[in-house]
């Protein structure tokens, strides 16, 4: 999939996401939905096509805030070390890319998972924002430190991880 970047980062976010998100839910120990199967079976479908559209938007991110970075680093606004320095490099780019893309990128999941469910609102979006902090800013630090092919499997992998996490914390004691 090598030649098709933006169908891989589609499968595999798609895949891994939807896959997160399950496994969350189940951690949770909440039914999914109370609706009759087939409507049930189409949410669940819905979903992990917009996680595979999501993987685009990520691809696409990862990419212009490599660019971002070179162009500030560039024009003086950065120092030389914040691209030569694989450390300074990957920081860099996970607190650019979540900082300004990643809050975009949790409203329009948001919205999208309401425009599935039929709901509305934002509530408890505090918390999905708190997870830039704590979690993609670490996690994506890691992932733009490795080379440039494995990054959209780790970060896609990532939302497996923040799934679980998520769910557990949303058991009921």
């Amino acid at each position: 999939m090598s030649n098709n970047l933006l169908l891989s980062a589609f499968i595999q976010f798609a895949v891994l996401g939807s896959l997160g998100e399950a496994l969350g839910v189940v951690a949770s120990g909440k039914r999914a939905s109370g609706r009759r199967s087939s409507a049930n079976a189409f949410a669940w479908l819905a979903k992990a096509v917009v996680w595979g559209i999501l993987g685009i938007l990520v691809k696409y991110s990862f990419t212009g805030y490599k660019g971002f970075l070179a162009a500030l680093v560039d024009k003086g606004f950065l120092p030389e070390a914040f691209e030569e320095i694989t450390i300074l490099r990957a920081l860099s780019l996970s607190v650019l890319t979540n900082s300004m893309f990643g809050p975009l990128l949790m409203f329009l999941h948001r919205t999208t998972d309401n425009l599935i469910s039929r709901t509305h609102g934002y509530k408890g979006i505090e918390r999905s924002l708190a997870t830039l902090a704590w979690f993609w800013a670490p996690a994506h630090t890691i992932t733009f430190a490795l080379p440039y092919e494995y990054q959209i499997g780790l970060a896609a992998l990532w939302s497996v991880a923040l799934g679980l996490i998520m769910g557990f914390t949303k058991r009921k004691s």
